[in-house]
């Protein structure tokens, strides 16, 4: 029997393949994640992770894990739901950033509907900095997008790297200014992508603009130009270009949960939707096929 604490714990690095950034999101020492990790471990049979000087990676049990501990844990909460005798109720106001659209976000909504009936769920789809400016407005009480810089607010769900895509044939012409395909503004990979370029003396013009993350890889599949886009969510049909295309590194990215500042039932439920898309945090970087 694998103890939900342990799991918990494992989830977390999984999320954040650090065993740092996990103890500070969890508000424990790094020594008792590693801890939980390595009695896990024991309790399994297997290693689940390879740590080295280059960072941590899920070993071939670690993945296998994934699936295991998500369902154990959706188990034991459905359990503890049901003998508490509670149920949520109110309406949350969930915001969520276009990166998701194509992820599999939805099946983590679903599967909080199933448990928590009674709360009406209300999803806005927007940029990011909309997003931001939409919560300090008071019109969300939760969102799940990005954040400007690694010492912004918000509590850390994944960090990956920010990277140029573009079609599989596409070739860039380093004489002629880079063609970005972008959102509108105030989009934080939009602000990003021509920061980068400018500070590297890059020229560059927008050829396409869309609020619409399906109007952008279209966009780009038709061979339009290039998108900064997150590392983990390449589109299928997609492609990083690489090094020899001479664009410079995008940098990091983090993907973080805010709350808003209402304290009621529905922040109740914002918190249980909070800690069911931690849990299935391993999901939403895992582009639909």
């Amino acid at each position: 029997m694998f103890d939900p604490v342990q799991l918990r714990t494992f989830l977390v690095v999984a999320q954040t393949l650090s065993f740092t950034q996990a103890a500070q999101r969890l508000g424990v020492q790094q020594s008792t994640v590693s801890q939980q990790v390595r009695r896990l471990e024991e309790a399994a049979g297997a290693r689940l992770f390879a740590r080295d000087t280059h960072g941590v990676e899920l070993t071939e049990d670690g993945e296998a894990m994934l699936g295991f501990a998500g369902t154990i844990l959706e188990a034991n909460e459905r359990a503890a739901g049901f003998f508490a005798g509670t149920r949520l109720r109110g309406r949350v106001r969930f915001g969520v950033s276009e990166d998701f659209v194509l992820t599999r976000l939805p099946e983590i909504l679903a599967g909080f509907r199933r448990e928590h009936p009674e709360v009406d769920l209300e999803l806005t789809v927007e940029l990011s900095g909309t997003l931001h400016r939409m919560l300090d407005a008071g019109r969300l009480d939760l969102c799940l997008a990005k954040r400007d810089g690694p010492d912004g607010p918000g509590r850390l769900v994944w960090r990956d790297k920010l990277v140029w895509i573009g079609g599989e044939r596409l070739r860039l012409d380093p004489r002629r200014p880079v063609p970005l395909i972008v959102f509108p503004p105030p989009g934080i990979t939009r602000a990003r992508a021509f920061e980068v370029l400018e500070r590297h003396g890059r020229t560059w013009r927008v050829v396409c603009t869309s609020g619409s993350l399906s109007g952008l890889v279209a966009a780009a599949h038709a061979g339009l130009g290039v998108m900064a886009h997150t590392q983990g969510l390449v589109p299928q049909g997609l492609a990083r270009l690489p090094a020899r295309s001479g664009l410079p590194e995008l940098g990091a990215v983090d993907f973080v949960l805010l709350h808003g500042r209402r304290r009621s039932t529905a922040q109740q439920a914002a918190d249980a939707l909070a800690d069911a898309i931690l849990a299935g945090g391993d999901r939403l970087h895992r582009p639909l096929p």
